[in-house]
């Protein structure tokens, strides 16, 4: 683990949002971890230097001197997507799920050509910011990265646009068939955004 994503655990850590147990991930996966992000963004100075900091690792791409828009996934995405925004003096918008599909609603949407990054708490699988990405390419939007607080993929997410993270972890994580907290009667928690289906 590299000192950068020590220093964001750290973070997490100090403000209880790094917990441990037996949880059932947004992508349906289960976990041992889970990074609460929801606990660090409830203090604005975090969020702030959090939102600043992927900021700057969006600057390094070079399309992203001109951007429009951050848009971010809701919920997780919301309050760092915001943050990012700020940062880089875009405007920030958020996609929904509605009948589980990524939809702008409330009013929200992209020009054709404009420049957009899509900005999440914690990408897993990838599957929410991937979502979005399509919703702004069916859009014209013109893509140019994506970005999340955690990475807990190990790097192995697609989301089909160059991306960056501020830490990057390999987690443990199992199907719900083969899953030894299941088998072992351990209940499982599901602490996220989304109600259990």
């Amino acid at each position: 683990m590299n000192s950068n994503t020590e220093k964001i655990l750290e973070l997490f850590r100090q403000t209880g949002a790094y917990l441990e147990g037996h949880f059932r991930l947004t992508s349906g996966i289960h976990s041992p971890e889970y990074l609460q992000c929801a606990l660090v963004l409830q203090y604005p100075h975090y969020a702030e230097i959090l939102g600043q900091k992927l900021a700057s690792g969006f600057r390094r791409l070079e399309p992203v001197r001109n951007l429009d828009v951050v848009v971010s996934p809701a919920m997780g995405g919301l309050i760092i997507g915001h943050e990012v925004a700020r940062a880089l003096n875009a405007r920030h918008i958020f996609a929904e799920r509605v009948e589980n599909t990524m939809t702008f609603r409330r009013g929200f949407a992209v020009k054709p050509g404009e420049t957009a990054v899509v900005v999440e708490d914690v990408i897993t699988t990838g599957g929410s910011t991937l979502e979005v990405v399509q919703l702004l390419k069916q859009s014209m939007a013109r893509v140019v990265g994506a970005g999340s607080i955690i990475d807990r993929s190990g790097g192995r997410a697609d989301v089909s646009v160059p991306r960056i993270a501020l830490a990057t972890m390999h987690v443990v994580a199992y199907d719900p068939s083969q899953c030894p907290l299941c088998a072992n009667g351990i209940p499982v928690v599901k602490p996220g955004s989304r109600a259990v289906a």
